[in-house]
């Protein structure tokens, strides 16, 4: 989208005076819409979270608790031992959002994880869609109504409402747009040193918000400005030519800000090279489905093919793909409409992943999803992302089309309602609704009332069964409840794999105690406990430096947990209130 500096626009400071109004009720209105989506959550703090996040939410607490934890005492945010005790977890590898966390320090200090959550992805949709309102109204888009409606389609997106749902890192986007406003502007020559200034440092807050959606940002704009270069190379390549000493002054500027961050996720601590999540990526039904969270979802409801609640990230509908088809046709002149359809299509394709789908099932092998799939860097990308990238383009093309019809004084009525009507056609059922919320499963009184204390050392950990794991990791909510006061084994967090190759996992590295307590949880069958398991029991006891083992009555498979416990550790256990616990600090011994 770089190619977007070729198009005249106004001075900043002819600008600034004339857009004041469009820009507060533009931003007054995303930030309303945004508390709408989220309602349930910001009604229900206290006891819900948010019914399609999975444990994400859970994570991302935790995440966030953690951090204003460790900047109120001065300890290194980069790293914690608070979960997957003793390795401990490298939050720089993670997706702790440093640079959210840490400067929502006293709001998690003061009202709570919770209220940090909901608040980032509010406040990311928000500012995403203000983000790309402010850069259409600042470029191509005359009318801030229109450019208004341009950051409607970004910022509220099916897949922006998809990742709303657990994932601030993919809702907090609102960085990017104001990054290629920087690099249009050193590609007209323009402001160059306060261009060059804010795009190093914007640069560099983005790697710590997230450094994946930099990445798919980043090959989206080397797309873009690719496309355009062939549609009309002399404008590209001057452009090119004006901002590449600039764009590596900021590259130099946000590297060294971000050098001992990167090193420490690379180098430090339960660091890793790569995660190859092994995932589908989009069907081609999700491209013309509409997402189950809007109006059309709810009257028109389709197969849900995404590979979860939160990677919903095409499901635009047939409406709205054949009114971009339409944009592209009528302004099919221009070489920045050209050069958007190209990398639309591109980023479609690669968001198809490695297996060609339908629905579900895979019907071939796809080479490009192969390609990212052996790509360093890449090979972590979940390959569905990649089309969010697309969304701004949509907008893009969408508001360009109806700033033409509503600005043309020879467009009669007629032809104005019928773009409107089409416009309404596609953007009417992909309004999204209110994401619901569930109830939060309370923490065993052992730990939410503090009897814990007089079991557990001050190095001591607190082991749960099943062990917290990607699939279960209440465990983690109830640390942060009891004031992150105590360690507890594995948890939901990525780390190293075990393998030599430096690969990752979610989750820690599989003990055997935690494996076949894991399939006792999943079953329900009580196996034979030899001499060798109570054994091993004994040494992952000690490994984790476990003072006292919890097992929650409304744990899964509770009374064969609890069978299976006692004849590992060759101990009955004792109740404590809705739990049943083991004080294992002489087995362990």
């Amino acid at each position: 989208m770089t190619a977007v500096a070729v198009v005249p626009s106004a001075d900043d400071e002819t600008i600034a005076p004339r857009r004041r109004r469009p820009d507060v009720v533009a931003a007054a209105v995303y930030l309303a819409l945004a508390f709408v989506v989220l309602g349930n959550q910001w009604r229900h703090l206290g006891t819900g979270y948010l019914r399609y996040s999975g444990q994400d939410q859970t994570m991302w607490e935790w995440f966030f608790a953690v951090t204003a934890k460790s900047v109120a005492s001065l300890q290194n945010p980069l790293f914690s031992d608070l979960q997957n005790a003793p390795a401990g977890v490298n939050m720089m590898a993670n997706t702790a959002m440093l640079g959210l966390s840490v400067p929502l320090t006293p709001v998690t200090l003061v009202v709570g994880p919770t209220v940090t959550f909901a608040l980032a992805l509010t406040l990311g949709l928000a500012t995403t869609a203000f983000g790309w309102y402010f850069l259409f109204s600042r470029t191509v888009i005359r009318s801030p109504l229109t450019a208004g409606l341009g950051g409607l389609i970004a910022g509220f997106a099916p897949g922006m409402i998809s990742h709303a749902s657990a994932h601030p890192n993919f809702t907090v986007l609102g960085v990017l747009p104001v990054l290629l406003f920087c690099l249009i502007r050193l590609g007209q020559g323009r402001n160059v040193r306060r261009h060059t200034m804010v795009l190093g440092l914007l640069t560099a807050w983005q790697v710590l918000l997230g450094e994946e959606p930099l990445l798919i940002f980043a090959i989206a704009v080397a797309l873009m400005l690719l496309a355009h270069t062939v549609v009309a190379p002399r404008s590209t390549l001057a452009a090119v030519r004006r901002a590449a000493g600039p764009v590596v002054v900021a590259a130099v500027l946000a590297g060294v800000l971000v050098a001992g961050p990167l090193w420490w996720q690379f180098r430090g601590p339960q660091s890793y090279s790569h995660l190859d999540h092994q995932l589908p990526g989009n069907s081609l039904l999700s491209f013309v489905a509409f997402p189950p969270q809007s109006l059309g979802g709810l009257v028109v409801p389709a197969a849900d093919v995404a590979l979860n609640p939160t990677e919903q990230n095409a499901y635009f509908g047939v409406p709205l793909l054949l009114l971009v088809v339409a944009c592209v046709v009528v302004l099919r002149r221009l070489p920045l409409v050209r050069a958007a359809a190209a990398t639309i299509l591109v980023l479609a394709v690669l968001s198809i992943g490695t297996e060609l789908a339908i629905t579900e099932d895979p019907v071939a092998r796809w080479a490009p999803g192969e390609w990212l799939d052996r790509t360093p860097l890449l090979e972590s990308v979940l390959e569905t992302r990649f089309v969010l990238a697309a969304v701004p383009l949509v907008a893009m093309l969408v508001a360009l089309v109806t700033d033409r019809v509503f600005a043309d004084r020879s467009s009669g009525r007629r032809r104005v309602g019928i773009w409107a009507g089409a416009v309404a056609v596609a953007l009417v059922p992909l309004i999204p609704v209110p994401l619901p919320t569930a109830e939060r499963t309370p923490a065993p009184t052992v730990l939410a009332d503090g009897t814990w204390r007089g079991l557990v050392g001050n190095d001591g950990t607190v082991v749960t069964v099943p062990i917290p794991s990607p699939g279960n990791a209440d465990a983690l909510r109830w640390q942060v409840d009891a004031g992150l006061e105590y360690r507890i084994a594995g948890g939901y967090f990525v780390g190293p794999s075990g393998e030599a190759d430096g690969e990752a996992k979610y989750g820690a590295v599989d003990r055997p105690t935690a494996l076949l307590l894991g399939r006792v949880a999943r079953t329900g069958d009580v196996p034979d406990i030899a001499d060798v398991d109570r054994s091993r029991a004994r040494e992952d006891l000690a490994y984790w430096n476990a003072d006292v083992v919890v097992l929650p009555d409304d744990a899964p498979e509770a009374g064969a947990l609890r069978r299976t416990v006692a004849a590992l550790l060759d101990d009955p256990g004792a109740r404590a209130g809705d739990a049943v616990v083991w004080d294992v600090r002489g087995v362990r011994e």
